[in-house]
């Protein structure tokens, strides 16, 4: 998820474990807690862009790094908040849990988590929600404000943590129904369709958990189709995207595009521009596909020009990003 939503998340898990003894310090460290597996930022300093996508999300994120940090921070805490009277292992368990429950909801959207390196490469993704989803986050801005402004010894403060993460919570069950019943009506509107495909996958659109972007894998490419949860036609229209995997046959030993290829977890197409190819991850979708079918993928990368793929996530997820792009999605998720 974004970093604000670790942030407001992890402060409520602070209040409610130490608020009354530590004041509003317990939401500090919570905060802080919540938002520890993504020190792995810092590699981005040295390592190149490719190396830098496999990074993110990598050992930080895994529960091996959850077992070795969580006592060591518990005893720094322990040893700088004093007095007080909560044990070393209370501390420990704060942290590790906080860490856990990082690294779970990231695994909830389409990047990947690598919850078991360095024992395993493979990478941890449910797809239940887009990675900013202010649906479910508001909640908890909401609790966090309100734990700001209330005073220390106030009796409601119990209550905003309960409103955010109760409300939070039942927001993400609300996607896993979506998540659910868009995953049935793939596998239906492609069995109709007379698709073969050897594996799929569904995720929300950028922003909202209404509108649902589906990804079938064949021989040759791949069918891509978007669904609404409003949608009153039970079938999903797919198109075709060619994978053109021969073009890569010139840069097939550079490190960068395997490294690529890791990371695309087999979703990927190749497109070239002018004299240069172009690597496409599929599992961020399309700056606006529902609307255009030949639009932009937001993951893309030029092979062999590092410098043009600084940022490359975020440059392609908001590359033609305004009103109008803003007005068709919102027309696409009411069914139209």
């Amino acid at each position: 998820m974004d970093s604000i939503t670790h942030i407001v998340l992890g402060a409520a898990i602070g209040e409610a474990f130490a608020g009354k003894k530590l004041g509003k310090r317990a939401m500090f460290l919570g905060a802080v807690a919540q938002s520890l597996p993504d020190i792995d930022f810092v590699a981005g300093a040295w390592n190149g862009t490719a190396e830098n996508l496999l990074a993110h999300r990598g050992f930080t994120h895994s529960f091996l790094f959850i077992l070795l940090m969580a006592p060591v921070l518990g005893l720094v805490a322990e040893r700088w908040h004093r007095p007080h009277n909560i044990s070393l292992l209370k501390w420990s368990l704060f942290f590790g849990v906080n860490a856990l429950i990082h690294v779970l909801i990231d695994g909830m959207n389409s990047y990947g988590t690598g919850w078991f390196e360095p024992f395993s490469h493979a990478r941890i993704s449910y797809n239940w929600i887009f990675v900013a989803d202010p649906f479910f986050s508001v909640w908890l801005a909401i609790g966090f404000i309100m734990l700001l402004v209330l005073r220390k010894k106030s009796p409601r403060r119990i209550f905003w943590v309960r409103f955010g993460i109760l409300l939070s919570s039942i927001y993400l069950l609300y996607c896993v129904s979506n998540k659910w019943q868009t995953d049935r009506a793939a596998r239906h509107s492609l069995a109709v369709a007379g698709i073969h495909y050897s594996k799929y996958f569904t995720t929300p659109t950028a922003l909202n958990n209404w509108l649902w972007y589906i990804v079938a894998a064949s021989d040759s490419g791949y069918y891509i189709g978007y669904r609404s949860v409003f949608d009153k036609k039970k079938e999903i229209d797919f198109h075709f995207y060619p994978r053109n995997e021969k073009w890569l046959e010139p840069v097939k030993d550079e490190e960068d595009l395997q490294r690529l290829l890791r990371f695309a977890q087999g979703y990927y197409t190749v497109e070239k521009e002018g004299e240069d190819l172009v690597f496409n991850d599929l599992r961020f979708g399309q700056v606006n596909g529902w609307d255009d079918l030949k639009a932009p993928f937001v993951f893309h990368y030029y092979l062999g020009k590092e410098g043009s793929n600084d940022l490359v996530i975020q440059k392609g997820r908001f590359s033609g990003l305004n009103a109008r792009v803003l007005g068709s999605l919102i027309r696409r998720i009411k069914g139209e």
